[in-house]
């Protein structure tokens, strides 16, 4: 009895997982066009497909958005440190200016750490740094939602190595423009 009970309560269960719907054809359709074919498992159809109506991307044309201002865009911090210090103010101001000018602007600050410390530890320092330049820039008059804070903590080292001068290069948050 317990064998026909499991047996039926496992049918039940694969007839309810089956579906009727075909996922290897899915039907596309072009949109510049009336044609339509299908790709399934033996790759695309037979329809016309006819030519794309998405325009080409010119690289060589400068994205503002994402070049960001002229300058430096990494402060820097000292060991063990979250405080911007004030030969760092200039890089934080002028990055203020840049967002300021274009309220659509969006960046993203990452804190990072040189490789001394635990994962957790160095995650919250860089955190703790990026949310220092953060608040520095909304203090400075850019808008909070143009801006977002992440740490890498010291997965992303800016220099290898294992001596001060490669330590204080990765001890930095670095602003990125989206």
């Amino acid at each position: 009895m317990k064998q026909f009970v499991l047996t039926a309560i496992v049918a039940a269960a694969l007839v309810g997982c089956s579906s009727p719907v075909k996922l290897d054809d899915v039907p596309v359709q072009d949109k510049a066009g009336t044609s339509a074919s299908t790709i399934g498992s033996q790759g695309a159809g037979s329809g016309n497909v006819g030519q794309s109506s998405v325009a080409p991307v010119d690289l060589s044309k400068s994205n503002d958005l994402a070049a960001g201002p002229a300058g430096a865009r990494t402060v820097y911090f000292g060991y063990d440190s979250y405080s911007i210090e004030a030969n760092e103010q200039t890089t934080v101001e002028n990055n203020a200016r840049f967002l300021r000018a274009d309220r659509n602007r969006k960046s993203v600050v990452e804190g990072h750490t040189d490789e001394r410390g635990g994962r957790e530890y160095n995650l919250a320092l860089g955190q703790k740094r990026a949310e220092a330049v953060r608040r520095s820039l909304v203090l400075l008059g850019v808008g909070d939602n143009q801006v977002e804070a992440v740490s890498f903590g010291k997965e992303k080292p800016a220099v290898q190595g294992s001596d001060e001068a490669a330590y204080a290069k990765n001890r930095r948050a670095e602003i990125t423009y989206r």
